[in-house]
This record gives structure tokens, sequence and C-alpha cells, in this order.
């Protein structure tokens, strides 16, 4: 227990005393744990999923049924905002029970006619995938579940069929074409087993090249093309269920490392009555190329395949006649580093010419190309990335898409005519800085618009898009607001850090009720690899963490270093390439010490850092590199060895093991362990099928051996989010605050 000496020499504690004492003056609330992490108070509230209508006048959404339960199914006009409903909840009470199916997902035909119902659903690997399905027929009325002849909970990834008279779905990795009338099923591959995976991916392949979906309709209906997925040899990764029975239980998981083989994976066509499955002919080792893309070019009978090398730097764009096998080879994309995939096709001109997204010229521009391949034309101009594309409206000429040229932290909606004859013109208003996204009808008049930004919740409204005038407010999160409002916490501010290559984006929290003539703890919060971003101005539910932590006494602030996924060009993003963890260390210790020089209410003797996956690993390249500047760390589901890691992520931002060794090395923070300094604290999920526990204990064991002090917690059958199970999340942070005001402590005295 503290005495009172003590007490009136920790700073720290005085602090939390003075904001108490504020907070009982002005009737002024604290923010705790338990209401963001376990009581949900600061939730935000979304809208939908919203699916715009055929005619384009109106869409669909998702209300409550308060006399039934579940929901009914909602059209509301675009223009008036008249509302009637589609599907009440009634139709959705399958026969013989009293409930409506709880709707995880729904989908239209392309006609309307019918509603597919997704529900009683299971996560594979990041995201509920697998469940079951329901059609409804909205003319007859008629509910009646699919696939009665699989096993339950297995189906995935259902579709209508062009005509809306079959459904395709894949169970235990074959596929099937289900008529909807009859409910006769015909099962389109047999082969499918434990190491052969038909219509779906491996893990690798759905985690970073994000394929789950694996067959697709064509235009006509009468084929179904395909991925097959030989994963036998693939290294198998075995994790293990310690909670669940008396006995362990060891769940394997084919995986492949840097370095080690990929699955064999290769396309196929097949008649969707059933047959015998043709293949494409791919050059290359089918195990050291990704076919990352396929679909069916509409109207069409052909097939459009992208094919990534190993190295991620050439993608080969082939045109497949499914009629005949034969390939075409349209064009390569190439660059000196890394290519990423961008699902930005688009077909105009009675299919004649395509959109495609590249950097070829330093910035990520929209092209459109011709079908050949031999056409390139700009369509977007100026030094300007497209994040992504929203709608293309041949009528009109304009395609819209997200980007933000001016201001990185942002994203605006802006849009080009198709033929590049125009500058890139802002459609986003001016008066709302900031974050916006939009769902846009196709013939681009209405949209449903989301606004944010660092101090505002997501405001959806529907808006008529030409003008970018609200038609109706769909969810203000008002309340929300009111209560973050209530709480005076410290404002996130955005600045500039100039480390003399290149100036950064950072932000910085204050505590509240910050003295300018008072020393304060920091703590930085960084991710620092090419698959994101900490230095976004939206609304986001960890910033109530770091609100949190502010609350307590603490500076907070975050930096983006080069090779982040910001709108910045190609060359900011591709300099991180061949040297993770090298870099972005190097640019976080130099932009932390322009930090001290600007601002010297920070107290540059009790520093800390903390992070979560690529985040966790740069925490401890930063902690073990630089000691003169950090001495504190918090490590959360990180990567220790790079060449642990998966390949197709690692080799992208790395290259090839044999190539650039010396580098995995280097950058991988189990190199450095011998030299820590500060406290570390690591936190790992013994179930991370993405990052291994493996990770955690290796980097344990060469702290042991040598003789370094440290922390570690680890989270018994949770994921890499470690959420999962009762009161996880809460538990969690409570565990992080905890190491925090201790480590920052003045003098440690008890």
């Amino acid at each position: 227990m503290m005495n009172s000496k003590s007490i009136l020499r920790t700073p720290i504690v005085l602090t939390q005393l003075f904001f108490l004492v504020s907070a009982i003056a002005f009737g002024q609330e604290s923010l705790q744990l338990a209401d963001i992490y376990k009581n949900g108070t600061y939730n935000s509230k979304g809208y939908g999923p919203v699916r715009w209508m055929e005619d384009n006048k109106g869409y669909s959404t998702l209300e409550d049924n308060k006399e039934v339960g579940g929901v009914d199914i909602i059209r509301y006009e675009a223009k008036s905002s008249k509302r009637s409903i589609l599907v009440s909840a009634e139709k959705l009470i399958p026969e013989g029970e009293t409930k409506p199916l709880e709707i995880y997902n729904y989908e239209w035909s392309v006609d309307n006619s019918k509603l597919l119902v997704f529900t009683n659903t299971r996560r594979v690997w990041r995201r509920n995938t697998r469940g079951d399905y329901w059609v409804l027929d909205i003319a007859s009325g008629k509910l009646r579940q699919l696939g009665k002849s699989v096993e339950r909970t297995t189906m995935m990834f259902a579709k209508f069929s062009p005509d809306a008279t079959r459904l395709g779905f894949v169970s235990k990795n074959n596929i099937y074409v289900e008529d909807i009338n009859s409910g006769a099923i015909e099962q389109i591959t047999s082969d499918g087993s434990d190491s052969i995976v038909n219509g779906t991916f491996d893990w690798v392949y759905e985690e970073e090249l994000g394929c789950r979906d694996g067959f697709r309709w064509s235009p006509d209906g009468t084929q179904i093309a395909y991925w097959q997925s030989d994963t036998k040899d693939i290294g198998t990764f075995f994790m293990i269920n310690n909670l669940d029975s008396i006995y362990a239980t060891i769940i394997p998981i084919p995986y492949p490392k840097v370095g080690t083989n990929n699955s064999s994976v290769k396309v196929g066509v097949v008649n969707s009555a059933g047959g015998e499955t043709k293949w494409f002919d791919v050059p290359g080792d089918p195990a050291n190329n990704y076919l990352a893309r396929m679909d069916f070019i509409p109207n069409s009978s052909e097939v459009m395949i992208q094919q990534l090398n190993r190295k991620q730097n050439a993608n080969t764009v082939w045109v497949g006649d499914t009629q005949t096998m034969a390939l075409k080879n349209i064009f390569v994309d190439k660059d000196e580093a890394f290519l990423d995939i961008h699902d930005n096709i688009m077909w105009l001109e009675d299919e004649q010419y395509f959109t495609w997204t590249s950097e070829k010229d330093g910035w990520l521009h929209l092209y459109k190309v011709s079908r050949d391949g031999k056409d390139f034309t700009t369509i977007t101009n100026g030094n300007i990335d497209v994040v992504r594309i929203n709608c293309i409206d041949p009528k009109s000429g304009y395609v819209y898409y997200i980007a933000s040229p001016e201001n990185f932290t942002q994203r605006y909606l802006y849009r080009s005519k198709i033929d590049g004859s125009t500058a890139p013109e802002r459609v986003s208003p001016h008066d709302q800085p900031g974050q916006h996204s939009y769902q846009i009808s196709a013939d681009a008049k209405y949209a449903i618009h989301t606004f944010q930004n660092t101090k505002t919740p997501r405001i959806i409204d529907l808006i008529n898009l030409q003008s970018h005038k609200t038609i109706r407010v769909l969810e203000d999160n008002k309340e929300l607001l009111e209560k973050v409002t209530a709480l005076g916490l410290g404002q996130k501010e955005f600045i500039k850090l100039d480390i003399g290559d290149v100036v950064l984006d950072a932000w910085m929290i204050r505590p509240p009720n910050f003295d300018a003539t008072k020393k304060y703890p920091i703590i930085f919060y960084l991710y620092g690899e090419p698959a994101g971003s900490t230095v976004q101005d939206a609304w986001q539910r960890r910033a109530l963490w770091h609100q949190f932590l502010a609350q307590e006494g603490y500076v907070i602030a975050s930096i983006d270093n080069r090779g982040t996924r910001t709108p910045r060009g190609r060359d900011w993003r591709k300099s991180i390439y061949g040297q993770i963890g090298i870099l972005a260390a190097h640019d976080q210790a130099a932009a932390a010490v322009e930090l001290f020089k600007k601002y010297d209410f920070i107290d540059t003797n009790r520093v800390g850092l903390w992070g979560w996956s690529g985040g966790g690993q740069m925490t401890m390249n930063c902690l073990f590199r630089y000691p003169e500047i950090y001495k504190s760390g918090l490590a959360v589901s990180f990567v220790a060895d790079q060449r642990l890691y998966d390949n197709i992520y690692q080799e992208r931002y790395m290259g090839l093991l044999e190539e650039n060794e010396a580098n995995y090395i280097a950058g991988s923070p189990i190199s450095h362990a011998k030299d820590l300094e500060g406290n570390l604290m690591i936190i790992h999920g013994t179930a991370d099928d993405n990052v291994h526990y493996q990770s955690f204990e290796r980097l344990a064991n060469e702290l042991v051996k040598y003789n370094k002090m440290f922390d570690m917690m680890s989270y018994p059958m949770r994921a890499h989010g470690i959420y999962e199970r009762e009161n996880t999340s809460l538990h969690l942070r409570e565990t992080m605050a905890r190491y925090w005001k201790r480590v920052f402590e003045i003098d440690g005295e008890e």
C-alpha cells in the first residue's frame, strides 16, 4: 500500500486524483474500460445492410419486427422516402417453426423476384462464410431451405444463376447446383477432400489475396468456372486446444511459411448440369504462381485470369475461352518492388474495354484498356491515388472514386470523365473534412453516404449524388456523440513531423485538463507495415482506448512511417520494399525525436510504445534497437521472426528469402532481443492461426537465453484478435492498462 509521502511524489497518481476530483465537481463521468469493451456503451450504430434495387429508384434494408421478432425487409423510395414492406418477418418463418430466420446476410436475384437468406452462420478463419441458406419466392411467398441433402451449416457462397432458376454453392470442398423449384441437387465436383479444395480457398489465399468465394456462373448460366487448390504439399502448422476436453485436441492448419511450398492452384470449367471439368493450362508452375483473380467477361464465354508470380512483382493477365480452353496473354503489369491486386475492373462499351488500376506512372491511376490489352488510356490524371472505384456511369460518362490528394488522412469522392478528358473533380462537400464513403446506385443518381472524422461518429444519409444534398438522415449517432462529448476527453490533433528525408503525418492526444508546465509520459501507438495506416481522420473504436490512456495521464501519439497504406504515391508505398522492420523503425525513431523537440511537456524518460500484429513486431524493433528513445513496450499478437509468417504477405514486401535473407533477419525483432534494456510485455492468443503462438514462444525463449526480464500474458484458445470467449476483450485491456500504470510510476516506491 502506498504511503502519503509516496503519493505526493507520484505525478501520475496526482494527475489521476485531479481528474477524479474535477469529474465529481463538474458532474463529469470518466471513461471506463468496461463501458468500452463489455457494456457496449460507446458502440456506434450502422444502417442496413442496404441493397439498391434493380430499378435504381429505391433500396432495401432491414428493420426490426417487434411483433414476431426478427426483421422485415423494407423498401424505401430514394426520391420520396416512401416506405413499403417487401418481405415481412412472418414470411421468413419456416414451416413448423415459431421464429423468423435470423438474417446474417441477404441477396436479391437480378430481377428482384427472389430473396436469398444466409443464416445460422459459422466462422471460417476471419469471417462467417459457412452456414445455411434459404430462398424466398416473392410472388408465391414460398420459403424453402436449400441443400437439404448436405450437412447443415456446411454451405458456402450460395448464389443465383443468371436467370435465378438455380443456385450454386460449396459444401465440404465440393460444388453443387440446386434447382430452386424442384429442389433437385447436382453435385458438380466430387474430388473435394481435406487436401483438394474446390470452389473456395486455403488459409493463405483467403488471408493475403482476399479470395474466399471460389466459383463463378457464366453469363448464360450454362457453365461454372472455379478454382481448385491442392494443399497436400503445404506444411502443416498444429495448434493445441487445451480448454474444451480433458485431453488436448490438435488442430492442423495447412499454412505456407516464408520460402515453403504453396498450394498447387488451377482454374477449371464444368457444365452447370454436371460433367467432366476442363482445365486451363496456365503457363508456369501452379505452386509458384498465384491465380489471384478470375471472372467471366460479361456477355461472353471468356474468363479473365490474373496470375501473380511468386515474387508478386508481375501480374500476367490472361483471357481464356471456356469453349476451346485457349488462353491469350493480353498484357503484363510489372513493378520493381511489388504489386497489389485491385478489384476495380468494370467492363465498358459492349465489353470492348475494361478499367484497370496501375501505379506504372508513379501514382495509383485508373486506366481504360482495350479487350486485347493493346490500348491504354488514362482516366484519372495528376498526382492522385485512386483508393477505390465506387461507380461507373457510362450514360453520363463519369467514373466515381475515392481519393485524397491534399490530405492523406482523409478520404473524399471524386469523379473523372471515362475518356480521361477532365481533371479530377471533387464531389464530397468541402465543409465536411474527414472521411467519406458511398454506396452508389448504378445510375449514379443516389447514394448511401457515410461521413465521419475523429470528432464525429458515423453520420449516414441518403443523398442526391449530383447535388450531394441530403434527402434523409438514416443514422446520425447523436446519442453516442453526446455520451462521448460529456466525458470531456482530450482532443486528437493532427501534426506534421519533418525527419529530413520526408514529412510524416502524425496525431497526438493530450490528457484532459492538460497543464503545459507539467511533464507527461508518452505512449506511441504504431503499425508501420504496408497493410495499414494508423493516422486517419476517422472515428475509430480503438480511439476510445487511447482516450482512456490519455485520461489516465499519458500523452498518446501515432505516426505513419514511409511504406504505410496511404494515398501518397507509389514511391511512398514501395520505399519499404525489402526492409520491413528496418526503414519503419528508423522513421518512427526519427519522428519521435522530432516530436520531443516540438513539445517540451513530454517526459523523455518515460517513453512507451505499443502495437498489434505487425505493430507488435514494430514495437519490439523500436524498443530493442533504439533504447535511448524508448523505455517500455507492449507487443500484442506479434511476428517475432519474419521467416515464421506466411509466404504471400512476407515475400510480397520482402522478396524471396534466398534473395534477401539478411534483411529478413535484420528486420525481425528476435534478432535484437538481446539488446532489450527497458520494460517489455508480450501478449498472444494460443489459437492465433494468423501469427502463430510459435512467435511468442520463440521470442520468450530468446529473452530467457540472454537473461532479459519481461512480462508475458497468454490467452488460451484466442485467435489473432484476442476477443473470443467470455470477458476476453475487457480482461486484455485491463491487463494492458495495469502494465502501463506500473512501468510509468516514478521511483517504483510502494
